[in-house]
Formats: structure tokens, C-alpha cells, sequence
């Protein structure tokens, strides 16, 4: 009889501990899965470039930079090209979400009103690996 409600017992421990650990989980904040995200906003023609609204969020520690490029998908050739970044001290890198606008300097050719562009934005780290892309397109 001792033995079954020493069993019972250690069962019953055993269970208020899981549920314990399991109501720790639920309850932790959610920064760790959300970190490293890029959104596009809006893709505006800020002649001769570009301008792109993003918004991000990232880990803290993180040594990357925020990259956006840009190309005309419409058929007139050449096409324009642009590029532009947020550096590593410029990025608030704390979990929580920030907006920041991403100026993108045409290569050669300027952008006009009427084109249709897609555009990149992503990160670029320090050991040069490029994450989390996410593209649009629009028409300026």
C-alpha cells in the first residue's frame, strides 16, 4: 500500500513539474523567433533612385547591414539598376520591429515615373552571407 502512494505521489510531482516547465515556455517572450525579419513598406521614385520603406527587426550583437537593390522589369533597354544599404550602426538591432528608408542611388541609368522595378531587400553579415530576402514590385 506504501509503495503504490509513494508511486502516486512521484507521478503526481512529476506531472506539476512538466505543466511548470511547459507554463515557463508559453509564457517566454516571443523575441527569439521573431528577430532577423525584413518587410517592404512602400517603393517610391525619389528621382534619379529610389526610395524603399522597410521595416526590420534583428538580434541584438548582430554585425550585418540592411541591403536593398533595385531593377526595371518594364522592357525598355537598358534597364535601370539601383542599390542601397543601412549600415551595421545604423541598425537598431533589439528584437523589437523599427522602420528605416533605404535611399537606392541608380547604377547608371536613373529611374522614371512609369517603370515597373523590383525590388530586394535582405542582409548582408559580416562573413558575407546574404538572408531573409523579401522582394516587391511596383509601378512608379
Amino acid at each position: 500500500m506504501k509503495a503504490s502512494r509513494i508511486r502516486r505521489r512521484l507521478a503526481g510531482a512529476a506531472a506539476v513539474t512538466a505543466l511548470a516547465g511547459t507554463a515557463l515556455l508559453a509564457g517566454a517572450p516571443m523575441a527569439a523567433a521573431k528577430a532577423n525579419l525584413i518587410a517592404i513598406n512602400k517603393i517610391a521614385l525619389d528621382a534619379p533612385g529610389l526610395r524603399v520603406n522597410v521595416t526590420y527587426s534583428c538580434d541584438p550583437g548582430m554585425h550585418h547591414e540592411l541591403v536593398a537593390n533595385a531593377e526595371q522589369i518594364t522592357s525598355s533597354k537598358p534597364a535601370a539598376r539601383g542599390a542601397g544599404t543601412i549600415k551595421t550602426d545604423q541598425l537598431v538591432c533589439d528584437y523589437a520591429d523599427h522602420t528605416a528608408q533605404v535611399r537606392l542611388r541608380p547604377a547608371d541609368i536613373g529611374f522614371a515615373k512609369g517603370q515597373t522595378v523590383k525590388v530586394t531587400v535582405f542582409y548582408f553579415d559580416e562573413d558575407g552571407f546574404r538572408y531573409a530576402d523579401r522582394e516587391a514590385t511596383a509601378t512608379l
